[in-house]
């Protein structure tokens, strides 16, 4: 076997994770893994926390105890469950920071021109399966510049490098649990012990949400101090908070009037969109259109007053062309972006996987035309089938974790719905210490970083651990997200 081919081998393996460095000795090729100081560094911290916990005074649960006591009475819960069951924080460094930032504002950036694209051109917009009321209200224009005022781009951060595997634009929700889990988790006990070695730095984004409502409504038009709504369905039993009662109480505490209303209290009369005698200038949307497509027509009071342009509406209905997961399937189709700036390009290029709408057509993957339904059945092990979209009951299916029969039943699936196939990601996992009936676990979990931006800017971010299995687990949610630096 040839040395080229060697070379390309080792770097398939896992070139996420892991840097080779290649020599010829003799001329028999050398392919040696290079340790990442970076990631050595990350390794070593985690492994200093978790050992924290398993000697001395921490060894002892009372802390955490009382930070479950905290997260409880901070209404860190939902559906009677704390949204953190783990007990260390994740760590990221600077650099992988950064690059979450850098890459993600570019991507960003791509998909919003692609967005722009989309809305000028029927064929492309029929790509996205929107259903006929999705395309009516993207069809509204929302009154201000921003096409996703508030977004969530899911990660795997891997050694410095990023794969982009979802955009959440829609109603991306995290930022306000990350960001009290992060005042919580600074002042425990281990994390002040563990703090004495390494700086760490909180990465939240809450403050940020606010600014970007008030310019969004300053471009609007909006001249006066505005009331806001957020919407979201309110079940008719309540268990636990939500998390934008967080988001209600950080916007009343800047001194802004703030209503959490659901669909059904909402009237508009008269140009005024109002629930009761409060009047609405913002609505801060916390539900997804499919979801109140559900349950509502084009009728509805809200529809009315955006479509009026009485009510600024953030994020607007628009952002369900970018939450299509199809719209990652436009992104890596290298026709469409032929003339996208470079550092666009790249950044689809190297950080978000291969993607296409299932259907039984022909496609292209890497430069060779491919029968797309042949092509997933051959390639199971490295295929995921998704929902294109969230709201929706279907289940994903990872062709890696099925046997062949299984993925034809799920190819069958797909080709009769609304489904992407998207090119295998590997997950990055790390040990997370739990308290499990009073005592102290280790399990090793999947982590995705999830980065938040505001008008394009990536500022913060959460982390999500679990399984990464689907369906109900216990060992899963979110954690606090630190930058940290060794002193």
């Amino acid at each position: 076997m040839s040395a080229k081919v060697l070379k390309r081998k080792a770097l398939s393996r896992n070139k996420s994770a892991k840097t080779y460095r290649f020599t010829h000795l003799c001329g028999i090729l050398i392919i040696e893994q290079v340790i990442n100081p970076e990631m050595s560094q990350l390794d070593e911290a985690v492994g200093r926390y978790n050992k924290l916990l398993e000697s001395g005074p921490y060894r002892d649960l009372a802390w955490a105890e009382t930070l479950h006591q905290r997260m409880e009475s901070g209404n860190l819960s939902a559906g009677g469950r704390l949204i953190c069951p783990f007990l260390r924080p994740n760590f990221i460094s600077r650099r992988q920071y950064d690059s979450l930032v850098k890459t993600g504002e570019s991507l960003i950036c791509a998909i919003d021109r692609m967005e722009q694209i989309v809305l000028a051109n029927p064929p492309l917009l029929a790509r996205l399966e929107l259903l006929p009321a999705e395309k009516m209200l993207a069809a509204i224009d929302p009154g201000y510049q921003a096409l996703e005022v508030s977004a969530r781009l899911d990660t795997h951060l891997s050694n410095g490098h990023v794969h982009f595997v979802q955009y959440n634009a829609d109603s991306p929700t995290g930022a306000g649990y990350a960001d009290a889990l992060s005042d919580l988790f600074y002042d425990a006990p281990p994390v002040k012990e563990f703090r004495k070695k390494y700086a760490l730095i909180r990465v939240g984004s809450r403050k940020h949400l606010l600014q970007a409502l008030l310019k969004s409504y300053k471009q609007f038009g909006g001249t006066r101090k505005p009331n806001i709504a957020i919407v979201e369905f309110r079940s008719a039993y309540h268990s636990g908070q939500s998390e934008y009662e967080l988001f209600r109480d950080c916007f009343r505490e800047e001194g802004y009037a703030v209503e959490i209303v659901s669909p059904e209290q909402l009237e508009y009369r008269n140009r005024i969109l109002r629930k009761g005698p409060f009047e609405i200038d913002v609505v801060y949307r916390r539900l997804g259109v499919q979801e109140f497509l559900i349950r509502f027509d084009l009728a509805h009071p809200l529809v009315q007053a955006y479509r009026d342009r009485a009510v600024c509406v953030v994020n607007s209905f628009r952002s369900e062309l970018a939450h299509k997961k199809a719209m990652f399937a436009l992104l890596t189709e290298d026709a469409l972006t032929a003339k996208f700036p470079a550092v666009e390009r790249k950044a689809i290029r190297e950080h978000v996987p291969w993607t296409r709408l299932v259907a039984a057509a022909k496609t292209i993957y890497g430069e060779q035309l491919v029968d797309l339904p042949e092509f997933i059945t051959r390639n199971r092990e490295r295929l995921a089938l998704k929902p294109n979209d969230d709201y929706s009951d279907q289940h994903s299916y990872y062709g890696w974790e099925m046997d062949a029969p299984a993925w034809e039943r799920a190819l069958k699936q797909a080709m009769r719905t609304p489904y992407v196939v998207q090119e295998r990601v590997e997950p990055v996992r790390s040990v997370f210490p739990l308290m499990t009936f009073g005592h102290l676990e280790f399990r090793e979990l999947q982590v995705d970083v999830q980065p938040h931006a505001y008008l394009g800017k990536v500022q913060g971010c959460s982390s999500w651990v679990s399984t990464g299995k689907a369906g109900f687990s216990s060992a899963a949610g979110i954690v606090p997200t630190f930058m940290i630096d060794p002193k």
